[in-house]
């Protein structure tokens, strides 16, 4: 049984109040470690800390935090292997997942803001004659920063690394499903050269934790990755308050097949994007949308293409899906396809839980599912189920597609298969998304703006957006 700390100051401790959670292994079902229980009085020492620290850290400048950064990502990568299996046995995931995406992506995010700190621009506006204007960003202080389950490390430090880079102090909250990475982290600071204070762990529960980071008085920017429900409540805490917010909350995402594409490309990719880490990725597409013409086509292999997927210990190279996160998520992905069957849908494959043997027997294992059959205003089709599940629909010209694409209350990505360029243009402006992709999916240019819109989310995340929003901008007027 593993005991994780919080970070707080510096130091590893538990929660002021004694208390413990347990974190479950999701490939076995089996408790293998506890967090603390955290609460306000954890959340207040954390606040604390990063205001005492929050001068020396900015004082630092550029250089010098980039290169605490950029030993942190050293020391992540020198013991690779061993966040590869803390983050496959905390999430579920395959480790060949966690190996090729998660870890090395969590590694880029502390070497692409470490260096793009160094290079942030700042603008000069010169009026004729009468004075110079010049914008001044500097960062405000604390950052809190709420994180998901589903890449835990991955997105953990997209949202810290830009914050430390642009010289605030952190006080973070991991999930409390998939703590391990984090902890693992945090045990690496002191080595990399990060002062007490400037990055603070809390573990512990959102309605405890998550909801005394937003509600405190002295974090006046708060960012979030997760469900829209709680991003709503976020919000309705943070906005009386007059707090900076960037949420990237859930999608119900498209992909658009049309007729004229490269099909044995599409069909390769539309398999990745629909199942990877068991379709719980919030870029997953789980609408697949294709021209009436090939349909049948379609349908007929892609089905067999994921019947061939092979669900299984996620420590093993062969396992294709590994487990989704926890028994209540289990439990909700079923019952969004006994909903679908309630809705007049056909489920082609899948559907069922996985039940595998030994000490896996009682691991949370989803066969990968595709239905047809039902309609666009059907809740299948209309609320984020986030797992192994997606949905064929059939259009017969574009205005139907984009029709059927645009028609759920998200907008965060988006597929578009085709070849003609044309068409790419229009039907890309046409989506109602943060992010289109063309004849791709998951290409990442971190340099590039990364958000939804509707209820999938308020402002943006990566490059010089991220840079943004973790500083605030001063005119400065000089008369000449």
């Amino acid at each position: 049984m593993e005991q994780l700390l919080n970070l707080i100051d510096g130091t590893l401790r538990p929660a002021t109040g004694g208390g413990w959670l347990d974190v479950h292994a999701p490939a076995t079902g089996q408790v293998y470690a506890r967090i603390p229980d955290s609460d306000e009085s954890d959340v207040n020492a954390a606040v604390e800390a990063a205001h005492r620290a929050f001068p020396a850290w900015n004082s630092l400048g550029r250089e010098g935090r980039s290169d605490v950064l950029l030993k942190l990502a050293q020391l992540i990568e020198d013991d690779l292997e061993g966040f590869v299996s803390d983050e496959s046995r905390d999430n579920g995931k395959p480790l060949s997942l966690a190996r090729r995406v998660d870890i090395p992506r969590a590694i880029a995010n502390f070497r692409f803001f470490a260096t793009a700190i160094l290079h942030f621009p700042s603008e000069a506006h010169v009026m004729d004659d009468v004075a110079v204007n010049y914008t001044d960003r500097q960062p405000f202080g604390v950052a809190g920063c709420i994180s998901p389950w589903n890449l835990p490390l991955y997105l953990f430090t997209w949202k810290i690394a830009p914050a430390l880079a642009a010289g605030n102090c952190v006080v973070a909250k991991p999930s409390e499903i998939t703590p391990l990475t984090a902890y693992r982290l945090s045990t690496l600071c002191d080595k990399a050269g990060v002062p007490p204070g400037v990055l603070n762990i809390i573990h512990g529960l959102g309605p405890k934790v998550g909801a005394a980071i937003t509600a405190h008085p002295r974090i006046p920017a708060i960012s979030f990755t997760g469900g829209t429900r709680t991003g709503a409540e976020i919000a309705r805490v943070a906005a009386p308050m007059f707090k900076k917010l960037s949420l990237e909350l859930g999608g119900k995402n498209p992909v658009l097949v049309f007729a004229d594409c490269d099909f044995d490309a599409m069909l390769k990719t539309t398999v990745r994007s629909s199942f990877t880490n068991q379709g719980q990725i919030c870029l997953c597409g789980s609408r697949i949308l294709v021209e009436r013409s090939i349909y049948a086509r379609f349908r007929e292999a892609f089905v067999e293409r994921v019947k061939a997927l092979r669900v299984g210990d996620p420590s093993q190279d062969s396992s294709d899906l590994g487990a989704v996160v926890s028994r209540d998520h289990m439990e909700k992905v079923l019952g969004y396809v006994d909903l679908a069957k309630s809705e007049g849908g056909t489920v082609l494959c899948g559907g069922h839980r996985v039940e595998l043997d030994g000490a896996l027997k009682s691991g949370w294992y989803i066969a990968p599912t595709v239905i047809e059959g039902v309609g666009p205003e059907c809740r299948t089709n209309q609320e984020e189920i986030f797992g192994p599940v997606v949905t064929l629909q059939p259009f017969d010209d574009e205005a139907q597609a984009l029709a059927l694409a645009n028609a759920t209350p998200y907008g965060l990505a988006s597929v578009v298969w085709t070849s003609d360029v044309q068409r790419t243009h229009r039907v890309a402006r046409a989506l109602q998304a943060g992010i289109v992709w063309v004849n791709c999916w998951m290409v990442r240019d971190l340099r590039t703006p990364f958000g939804g819109v509707k209820q999938s989310g308020v402002g943006r995340e990566g490059g010089v957006e991220a840079l943004r929003f973790f500083t605030e901008a001063k005119n400065v007027c000089i008369k000449l």
